[in-house]
């Protein structure tokens, strides 16, 4: 099986990207962050044999799963999620894909670590964590993929210094990552397909694409059953280079897991 995660910055705008990234790499089943449209409003994908399940509020946020393995109880909200400004926002859904539970996540940014939004941003990393417990409870076969605006390491942001007093890179939100992998979970790091670092983000400005400028904050986790059964993954960072590309890279992994992993 071949899942994948990718922050499309916008479905309507890169669905010809989506379209022959879909074709060319041919996932079993991709989770989309930044929709940035109405869950009934995903554009449709003609002939590629794609199930899909989006919630979204047509402005931002949103998120999706596209599967050509089944699409099953699908889960709109994590487990008590925090609200931002008295409203729920379309930051995750997960679904059951050919024995497979796996989860789209959206993690807030945080914005800068003395604004509200970076607590909202550690309530919704224990809400993730808490999440991550009860799903465990019943199925062992489990995956968080997502865009978690969290650099785990200093090694996976090009100049750690650039973020001195920023988000992405404070000791909390590593803390949150820490623990989600303390439910049961281990991270899978892809490889580049450049360079030394497989970067999973390049700001549109200051050319911080072609120099490398990157970050990694595309991230998944599974629990040590699926873990085990990685097989590959990488950064598609030639997803990236072009015009009209969304900002970040796709992640893809392969999973070989045994016949016997379909969900009691």
């Amino acid at each position: 099986m071949r899942i994948a995660t990718w922050n499309l910055n916008s479905v309507k705008r890169r669905v010809d990207h989506l379209t022959r990234w879909l074709a060319a790499t041919e996932p079993d089943v991709l989770c989309i962050q930044e929709t940035k449209c109405k869950g009934e409003d995903f554009p449709e994908l003609p002939g590629l044999g794609y199930e899909v399940a989006a919630i979204g509020d047509g402005a931002w946020n949103g998120v999706a799963i596209l599967s050509r393995v089944g699409l099953q109880e699908v889960t709109p909200q994590l487990v008590e999620p925090p609200t931002w400004e008295g409203k729920l926002e379309p930051r995750a859904i997960g679904a059951t894909c050919g024995g497979l539970r796996i989860w789209s996540l959206y993690i807030p940014n945080g914005r800068t670590p003395e604004h509200e939004h970076y607590q909202y941003k550690l309530q919704w990393l224990a809400a993730l964590a808490q999440t991550s417990k009860v799903e465990q409870r019943q199925h062992a076969h489990l995956a968080l993929l997502g865009d978690f605006n969290v650099a785990p390491s200093d090694a996976d942001v090009y100049d750690r210094a650039a973020f001195e007093g920023s988000t992405h890179v404070t000791a909390p939100e590593r803390a949150g990552l820490t623990d989600l992998e303390a439910t049961g979970l281990q991270e899978i790091p892809p490889r580049p397909l450049k360079y030394d670092h497989a970067f999973t983000f390049w700001d549109y400005r200051q050319l911080a694409f072609p120099k490398n400028r990157g970050m990694r904050i595309d991230l998944a986790y599974a629990t040590p059953a699926v873990a085990a059964s990685v097989t590959d993954a990488y950064s598609d960072r030639n997803a990236r280079k072009g015009k009209g590309t969304s900002d970040h890279a796709p992640v893809v992994i392969d999973l070989d897991l045994p016949q016997d992993s379909a969900l009691e």
